[in-house]
C-alpha cells in the first residue's frame, strides 16, 4: 500500500473513532516482574505462604503458568488469619497491577491489594497517618478468578502487599505490574564523571516522565491534575529531555479553557503568572509563532486583569499568593515572591507582544513594570523568595546569595523551587555550590531509597529515619509517614512529583550550558560551566535536531569542548 495512502486511512481511522465519543490512549502497556520480595506473614498457625520466589520468575502471560491444573505458583493459605506477601517492582511505576491465580481451588478467592510509595505505605492501614484512595484507589478488597486473571489500579508505586482474606488456598501463579506511559525517547541526555549527579539527572528525566500522562501531571498518586505552576519546571525538563510534546500545549490549553481571563488558574494568582511564563518559554523554544499567536486574545485579558492587582504603591495585591509548600508559613517571604513573579510575567508579555505586533499590549506591560519594579521587597530569610527577587532583577543576585541562598548548605532548598535557587546560584556565577545543592539535596533522596523524586523534602528528614524501600525499623523514623504537613501529611505525601525534576533541565542548560538564544532554537549558546567536574557529555533535542557536546577539562584548567549541532542552528561561544 502506498505510503501517503496508509496514513491518510489511519488519520481518517482516527477521526472517526473521535466522532464517535472515543479517544485514543497515546500511552503504552508493559507488563514488569517483580525484583523481590520484601516480605511474607510467613509459616505460622493460622497462615502460610510457600515459594514466594517463584513470582520473581520470568513469565508467560499464560494461567497456569506450570503444570496444567497443578497449582504451580506462590501458595498461599489463610487458615483463619489473611496470608501475606510484599513484593518490591524496583522502581517507581505509573499505572496498576495484574494478578493471575492457579489450581488447585476451583473457586474465586478474595484478596486485599495494597500499593505503596513506600515499604510502609504498602504496609499502612487506610487512615494511618494519612493513607487515604484520594485521587487513586491503593487499598481494596477484590475477587480473583479461578484460571484467570484481574487487572487493578491506576496509581503510583513500587511495592505491592497482597493478602489473601479469604478462607483456603490460593496459587497465585503471578503478580506483574502493569506500566502505563506515554512512549517519549530521551533524545537529551547528561553525563559527567561523577555517578552521583548522574543518577540524580536520570532520576529527574524520569520522574518527569512518569507524570507525562493524559495531561502533565503534578503527581501519580496524588492529585493526578494539572497544576499550572508545577508545569514550568516540567515544561522545562521535557524540553530539555524529550524535546516538543503535544502534550504540553494540550495542558496549557486545558488550564485557558477551564479559567476565565479574569479568574485565577487553579485557583491561585501565582499560578496565572506561571501560566504567562510557560507561554513564552515554549515559544523561545519551540518557535511556533501561530501557538502563540493563538493566545494573544487571552493573554491581553489576563493582563488587563492583573493590572488591577497593583496597589498605587506599585505593590502586588492579588487575593492570596503560593510559591511553594515550605514557604507557606513566611507570608512576607510569599509577598515578596509574588512581587518577583508579577515582574517576570510582564516581562515575558512585553517580548510576547513585540512578536504579536501588538504595540497597545506592550504598552500596558510595560507601565506595569515601571510600577511592580519600584517595590524591592525582602526575602524574610526565604530562599524561594530570595531566589525569585534575584531571576527578577529586583534584587542583586551576589546579595541574595550572601545573605540568604549561601546560608545553610541546603537546608531550605525545596523540591519545587529548589530549581529557581540553583538558576539563581547560576546567575551569580556559583555553579560550583549549585553543582553541590544537587548532590547534597536530590542526591540525600536518592540515598532514602528514591527512584523518583518528591512533592516534598528536607533533608533533616534523614537523621535517624530509614529508607523508603525497607521494612519499619523499631527506634527509627519514617521518612514517608512522619513527615509532611498540609495537605501531604504522612503516607498521603507523594514521592513522585514533576515539580522536583529541575536538576535535569538545569545540568544542561548550566553544566553543559546549552541554552537557546533566539525563538525556535535557531541560535544557541554553549557556555560550560563544570565546577569541579574533569568532563561533562550530553545532549539537547531542538526543533531543528539534536545538539550534542561533550566538555573535558585539560591539564592546564582550560575546557575543551566537541561540539555538534544540525543545520540551521548557530552556535554562540
Amino acid at each position: 500500500m502506498n505510503k501517503h495512502l496508509f496514513s491518510v486511512l489511519l488519520l481518517s481511522g482516527i477521526l472517526m473513532t473521535c466522532c464517535f465519543g472515543e479517544r485514543v490512549d497515546p500511552r503504552m502497556r508493559t507488563y514488569v516482574m517483580p525484583t523481590r520480595v520484601v516480605w511474607t506473614s510467613g509459616e505460622q498457625q493460622q497462615a502460610t505462604v510457600g515459594d514466594p520466589s517463584i513470582l520473581l520468575t520470568p513469565k508467560m502471560g499464560q494461567v497456569p503458568e506450570g503444570s496444567f491444573l497443578a497449582g504451580s505458583g506462590c501458595r498461599m493459605e489463610n487458615k483463619g488469619a489473611p496470608a501475606s506477601i510484599l513484593v518490591d517492582f524496583g522502581r517507581e511505576l505509573h499505572g496498576g497491577l495484574k494478578l493471575s491465580a492457579g489450581g488447585p481451588s476451583g473457586r474465586k478467592v478474595k484478596v486485599r491489594i495494597r500499593f505503596g510509595e513506600s515499604v510502609a505505605e504498602a504496609m499502612s492501614e487506610l487512615g494511618e497517618r494519612g493513607a487515604c484512595n484520594d485521587h487513586a484507589i491503593r487499598d481494596s478488597v477484590i475477587d480473583l478468578p479461578w484460571l484467570g486473571s484481574r487487572e487493578i489500579g491506576e496509581t503510583g508505586f513500587r511495592f505491592v502487599r497482597i493478602d489473601l482474606v479469604s478462607t483456603g488456598v490460593l496459587s497465585l501463579e503471578a503478580i506483574e505490574a502493569i506500566s502505563v506511559m506515554r512512549p517519549m525517547p530521551q533524545l537529551g541526555s547528561f553525563k559527567s564523571n561523577d555517578e552521583r549527579l548522574n543518577k540524580v539527572w536520570e532520576t529527574a528525566a524520569r520522574t518527569l516522565h512518569l507524570c507525562t500522562q493524559d495531561f502533565i501531571w503534578d503527581g501519580i498518586k496524588r492529585d493526578r491534575l494539572v497544576w499550572m505552576g508545577d508545569m514550568h519546571p516540567e515544561l522545562m525538563t521535557l524540553m530539555a529531555v524529550f524535546g516538543p510534546q503535544e502534550v504540553l500545549p494540550k495542558s496549557l490549553d486545558y488550564m485557558k479553557a477551564t479559567t476565565p481571563a479574569n479568574a485565577w488558574m487553579n485557583g491561585m494568582p501565582s499560578y496565572t503568572l506561571w501560566w504567562i511564563r510557560c507561554q513564552y518559554d515554549w515559544y523561545l523554544y519551540t518557535g511556533d509563532v501561530a501557538y502563540l499567536k493563538a493566545q494573544q486574545g487571552y493573554l491581553k485579558e489576563v493582563f488587563a486583569n492583573l493590572v488591577k492587582h497593583i496597589d498605587k504603591d506599585g505593590k502586588c495585591a492579588t487575593p492570596s499568593g503560593f510559591l511553594d509548600w515550605p514557604t507557606q508559613h513566611n507570608r512576607p517571604a510569599v509577598a515578596a515572591g509574588m512581587q518577583a513573579l508579577m515582574v517576570n510575567a510582564f516581562v515575558c508579555g512585553e517580548k510576547m507582544a513585540e512578536v504579536f505586533g501588538d504595540a497597545a499590549m506592550k504598552q500596558t506591560c510595560t507601565e506595569a513594570l515601571v510600577r511592580v519594579r519600584a517595590i524591592k521587597p525582602d526575602p524574610a530569610g526565604s530562599k524561594q523568595a530570595a531566589a525569585l527577587l534575584a531571576l527578577s532583577g529586583l534584587r542583586e543576585s551576589k546579595e541574595m546569595m550572601e545573605r540568604v541562598l549561601a546560608k545553610n548548605g541546603v537546608q531550605g532548598v525545596s523540591t519545587f523551587y529548589g530549581y529557581y535557587m540553583l538558576e539563581a546560584m547560576a546567575q551569580a556565577g556559583e555553579y560550583q555550590m549549585a553543582i553541590n545543592t544537587v548532590r547534597d539535596y536530590w542526591g540525600a533522596m536518592l540515598d532514602m531509597g528514591a527512584t523518583s523524586f518528591w512533592e516534598d523534602f528536607n533533608v533533616s528528614w534523614t537523621n535517624n529515619a530509614f529508607r523508603i524501600d525497607e521494612m519499619p525499623v523499631a527506634g527509627k523514623k519514617d521518612i514517608h509517614g512522619d513527615y509532611g504537613e498540609f495537605c501531604y501529611k504522612g503516607f498521603r505525601h507523594s514521592l513522585c512529583h514533576g515539580w522536583s525534576s529541575g536538576p535535569a533541565p538545569w545540568l544542561i542548560h548550566h553544566v553543559l550550558g546549552i541554552q537557546p538564544v533566539e525563538a525556535g532554537c535557531k541560535v544557541v549558546r554553549v557556555k560550560p560551566n563544570l565546577g569541579d567536574l574533569t568532563f561533562a557529555e550530553g545532549s539537547y533535542p531542538t526543533p531543528l535536531g539534536v545538539i550534542r557536546v561533550r566538555h573535558e577539562r585539560k591539564p592546564n584548567g582550560t575546557i575543551a569542548s566537541d561540539i555538534t549541532a544540525p543545520d540551521g542552528v548557530k552556535i554562540l561561544r
